[in-house]
């Protein structure tokens, strides 16, 4: 009896041991990458009828002429292969999003889909490509999958090869963004009608491994740190908020601050997360829907539903220009489609449901995962009583010369209110994002947020 219980227990230590690791591949697994797989996890090979081609490396550095920083249009001239527009939708929707779908009853007259020949352009340095691999081999998920183990070995993708829907969503998460950077970004919420006033927001991102100061033991569960000071219109400028983002929130809750100009205060700002209100998007969108989504995933369950080929935003080269206006593109109901591309590719489809007792705006989130570069691309969030509400679309632009994919724009589209918040934008910069940006952990304290501030 006592030998039975014995045997039992070590069985059981070991099945625990087991689930602990079985995030972590075998070697033979993680040599498929670069081989059958490209670098980063998706299929190397095209599909069956060559409307996806097989990737070959992606873009390089002098794919196009890069000035102030911002990268040209490899791409100039190409026309579209054919338009999908409200009266041909319904001959396309096998490979179109619900959301998509809903858009095209919802603005019937001037939603259109441009779709273009598919280019995979996605490429990252080699030694990201080794980080990965070490992902694949060493990273493992704790706290019941919402935490990562040995990710600090690596730093990039965490589950490079996925076996579930959680890990699809971390390797969002933890996708590789370049250097530490920092940028200006433009955002709108337009009227109905279609008037808007354009909000100015300047934003500083480090992380922790490449800054020379850091203190491992204290940034040892930080993912990164962030900085966002709006500049104008006058009557928000100064407001600025710092956020000290953790890879294991339930070990480690994001750390937040924010510095109201009004009131000259620094107060912590446990609100700036999963549903609290997104910075100056009345109403439009919550916390966790910035770069798409973002944050602790812990309030929902999440099926990996399987690979699909989908139509969606894919090397928005011509919405990422420097000559494109703002006004050019920000137009009543939806962004101007005309500068917009769009590109059949296969996505990793994932459902989020709203756990039990948890809380949240959306009860139901279908996300679609690009497998060359892990960015989300497109979301449909539903209500609670399951009805479609808001569709959110990242448009996508791959950086040949840092090796990253970044975001022309992100758009959350409100299908009830007949309004929408468009963010990300740049074009109006005098120049493009800065990676040659060094910052220090003095400046993502709460000190440096008051005096970044002052006005």
């Amino acid at each position: 009896m006592k030998k039975t219980t014995i045997l039992t227990a070590g069985a059981l230590a070991l099945t625990l041991l087991a689930s602990s690791v079985m995030a972590a591949v075998s070697p033979q697994e993680a040599d498929k990458l670069g081989t059958t797989l490209t670098p980063l996890g998706g299929e190397k090979a095209g599909n069956a009828d060559g409307s996806i081609p097989a990737w070959t490396g992606g873009l390089k550095p002098g794919a196009a002429p890069v000035q102030n920083d911002f990268i040209g249009n490899p791409f100039e001239g190409e026309k579209p292969q054919f338009v999908i527009t409200a009266a041909t939708a319904a001959q396309y929707k096998d490979n179109l999003t619900p959301g998509q779908m809903a858009m095209f009853q919802r603005y019937p007259d001037t939603y259109k889909i441009p779709v273009y020949k598919t280019q995979r352009t996605a490429s990252s340095p080699q030694d990201v490509y080794a980080a990965v691999k070490s992902s694949a081999l060493n990273t493992v998920a704790v706290n019941d999958g919402y935490g990562l183990q040995n990710f600090e070995k690596s730093h990039y993708t965490a589950f490079p090869i996925p076996k579930s829907g959680l890990e699809v969503v971390w390797n969002h998460l933890t996708r590789y963004r370049g250097t530490s950077f920092m940028q200006n970004l433009v955002q709108a919420t337009p009227q109905v009608n279609g008037s808007y006033t354009l909000v100015n927001v300047q934003q500083s991102v480090g992380f922790p491994w490449q800054m020379k100061d850091t203190d491992p033991q204290q940034s040892a569960n930080v993912l990164f740190y962030a900085k966002q000071e709006v500049t104008s219109p006058a009557r928000m400028a100064g407001n600025v908020l710092l956020v000290h983002e953790t890879i294991d929130q339930l070990k480690d809750p994001r750390m937040a601050w924010s510095y109201s100009a009004g009131q000259r205060r620094v107060r912590r700002a446990p609100q700036v997360a999963y549903d609290g209100p997104g910075t100056a998007a009345d109403g439009l969108r919550v916390a966790d829907q910035n770069d798409m989504y973002n944050g602790a995933p812990d309030r929902y369950d999440w099926k990996l539903i399987g690979k699909k080929e989908m139509y969606v935003p894919y090397n928005n080269y011509t919405l990422f220009s420097p000559k494109v206006k703002y006004e050019d593109i920000i137009k009543p109901g939806h962004i101007n489609q005309d500068l917009t591309r769009y590109e059949l590719h296969r996505v990793w489809e994932v459902e989020g449901t709203l756990k039990a007792g948890e809380r949240h705006i959306y009860a139901k989130r279908h996300m679609y995962f690009d497998e060359d570069t892990w960015a989300v691309l497109e979301i449909d969030h539903y209500d609670g009583r399951g009805q479609l509400w808001r569709v959110g679309e990242g448009l996508l632009v791959n950086d040949y010369v840092q090796g990253t994919a970044n975001y022309a724009a992100i758009t959350v589209y409100d299908l009830i209110a007949g309004r929408y918040v468009v963010s990300n934008l740049q074009n109006e910069n005098k120049r493009g994002q800065d990676y040659s940006y060094r910052p220090t952990m003095t400046d993502f304290t709460p000190a440096a947020l008051r005096n970044a501030g002052i006005r």
